[in-house]
């Protein structure tokens, strides 16, 4: 009989994700069938992947992650469904894959609510079907009083997937005594009794000192802790938009390599309001002497050597925001490497029309910064599909060539209005220092990545830093770290 684990949380951004791929990871390589699964999702990281129904659809990132490290091929039944905040209260509803349209938190569970439920009741049978063993994740906290009814992460999961939960509390934040307490006694009683134990996550300090707050928490709630966590980072993709800065801050990527900081190059990242698949700038992050540096949009570009433009969930909304900020007149004295992605490639165009699809106001047409000659139409279909190219070795890129790979995900179609080069054949654009395409997973190809920086160190007149020996697997890490820290004896008997 298929065993059900819900990694369920006491908030938001406690470490679930990472536990539910060490579990998945560790589990396969002791040879047991395993697969993830998130019956809702919230995130604007997403995957594209294949479908029930033959096609291709999109799931969120950390199951697309916790996919590859169970050794299974990611498809929506990982995450049936998943929403996509696109700002003035409204989400973009996926549905097996599948966009379903763009949704008030009222609408949604009002009228869409029992069609995803009965999604991801139908996702799970199907993997309970194939597989020894189900990792699901929660989402957020399972104790929220007033979605109780309505949980379909947490609550739900629990009950039709018949789920034992490990619940997983957060150290470093601070109260984590009284927010598993909490929680455990604001779970419903069929859900308290489901609770098998609790994971410690993040923890920095001496562990003889919280030992005896672990024993009186035990003995408070009849539940053991079955581990303690260290504050390590695996170095899995961020889901979401916590693990960033707030709109108005910066922050700072890869500046723990050993390379000082005047033999390092800076690529400036403006923080979008509605940003989503900011992953894709973590390849880059983990490359010796690069910085990658996430600024609010109104932060100047002087002190960088290269600019990435990020996807965006509404990139009508999120230019209107960068005009208003100034970041556009920047943008235009800015005199390195530029590259946009996605969202970010429709921002470089001349123009954006039927603008009122994609944002959330009433204009038709809204122009863009300028610096490439394309121009975007916006229309209610969707391309979710993997895609491989044939990189042609222009503009930012244009000492690589060869085959890359990654996905589509976006609304939307851009052409050039002019002739321009392309950086594959038929697709994106580039001039000599700019380049846009709507390619996900750039920079994780080698080629496409080494290329790019290869134009980013010689624009700043560095040297590159040798890369001195390869990062360590992040799904085996995880999976390490899960099992030197948490006693899975009494989370899954018999495995």
């Amino acid at each position: 009989m298929t065993r059900t684990v819900l990694v369920a949380g006491t908030a938001s951004h406690v470490g679930k994700s990472t536990v539910a791929a060490g579990l998945c990871r560790l589990l396969a390589r002791r040879g047991v069938s395993v697969a993830p699964y998130k019956a809702q999702n919230m995130s604007n990281n997403a995957r594209a992947v294949a479908s029930p129904d033959g096609g291709w659809g999109e799931i969120g990132v950390s199951q697309y992650v916790q996919a590859e490290a169970a050794g299974v091929v990611p498809t929506t039944d990982h995450n049936p469904v998943l929403l996509k905040p696109r700002g003035d209260g409204e989400s973009q509803l996926v549905v097996d894959g599948e966009a379903v349209g763009h949704l008030s938190a009222g609408s949604y569970y009002q009228d869409h609510w029992e069609r995803a439920r009965a999604a991801a009741v139908r996702a799970h049978e199907r993997l309970a079907a194939e597989h020894d063993v189900v990792v699901a994740e929660g989402a957020g906290s399972i104790a929220e009083l007033n979605l109780r009814d309505r949980d379909l992460a947490n609550v739900e999961t629990a009950r039709f997937a018949d789920a034992d939960v490990l619940l997983v509390a957060d150290i470093e934040r601070g109260g984590m005594f009284a927010s598993v307490y909490g929680t455990l006694e604001l779970l419903p009683d069929d859900l308290r009794d489901r609770v098998v134990g609790v994971a410690v996550t993040k923890f920095r300090g001496d562990r003889d000192l919280l030992d005896p707050g672990l024993d009186e928490l035990a003995s408070r709630t009849g539940v053991p802790v079955l581990g303690v966590l260290p504050h390590d980072d695996p170095g899995l993709p961020a889901e979401d938009s916590v693990s960033l800065p707030a709109p108005g801050e910066s922050a700072v990527r890869g500046a723990d390599d050993g390379v000082s900081d005047d033999a390092a190059v800076t690529v400036a990242v403006p923080r979008l309001p509605r940003i989503s698949n900011f992953t894709d700038l973590e390849p880059l992050a983990r490359e010796p002497g690069v910085r990658v540096a996430f600024r609010p949009p109104d932060a100047g570009l002087g002190d960088a050597d290269a600019a990435v433009l990020p996807g965006t969930k509404n990139t009508v909304d999120d230019l209107l925001a960068l005009r208003e900020a100034g970041f556009g007149e920047r943008l235009a004295a800015f005199d390195g490497p530029v590259v946009g992605l996605c969202g970010g490639y429709q921002l470089l165009g001349e123009r954006i029309t039927n603008a009122d699809v994609e944002g959330t106001g009433d204009r038709e047409e809204v122009a863009g910064f300028g610096l490439l000659p394309v121009e975007t139409r916006f229309s209610p279909d969707k391309r979710v599909e993997p895609a491989e190219r044939e990189l042609t070795g222009v503009g930012p890129l244009s000492g690589a060539t060869g085959t890359v790979s990654g996905y589509e995900i976006h609304m939307g179609e851009t052409d050039p209005v002019e002739p321009v080069d392309r950086p594959f054949p038929g697709r994106g654009a580039a001039t000599d220092r700019v380049l846009g395409t709507y390619l996900h997973g750039l920079f994780e190809n080698d080629v496409a990545r080494d290329g790019f920086l290869d134009a980013v160190f010689a624009s700043a007149g560095v040297a590159r830093p040798s890369r001195e020996s390869e990062r360590a697997d992040p799904y085996d890490a995880a999976a390490d770290l899960v099992a030197d820290h948490l006693d899975l004896a009494d989370l899954l008997p018999g495995e």
